[in-house]
């Protein structure tokens, strides 16, 4: 293995396995309007995305934050392409832990 490998996979960040996810750290992850609207966003897009293109209300701070507590909660996976730190939705193994909770969430509209 060479550096820049060695250098790639050390910038991907840890990603929990879904049989160690509580249905509690998912429903706390998703109270957050900003972080639904970051799930909303990534099943639509249907493409990975990266941190800076999303659409949200808060500081890039804050939005960092919003985004490790998905990746936590097992409902997102990042990684590097390049300098992006690109987003991808964990939709097939989070419908395989927990049976039809992201299609029930992306069902549902929030209020104004």
């Amino acid at each position: 293995m060479t550096a820049g490998q060695r250098c790639g996979r050390d910038r991907v960040p840890p990603h929990p396995d879904l049989r160690t996810i509580t249905l509690q750290q998912v429903l706390e992850a998703l109270v957050d309007p900003v972080r639904r609207s970051i799930v909303r966003q990534l099943h639509t897009s249907r493409d990975d995305l990266a941190c800076g293109t999303f659409d949200l209300p808060v500081s890039k701070s804050t939005a960092t934050h919003h985004f490790h507590v998905l990746r936590e909660a097992g409902l997102i996976r990042q990684y590097y392409a390049g300098t992006s730190r690109m987003n991808a939705l964990r939709g097939a193994e989070f419908d395989q832990a927990f049976p039809g909770l992201l299609r029930t969430l992306l069902a549902q509209r929030d209020e104004a």
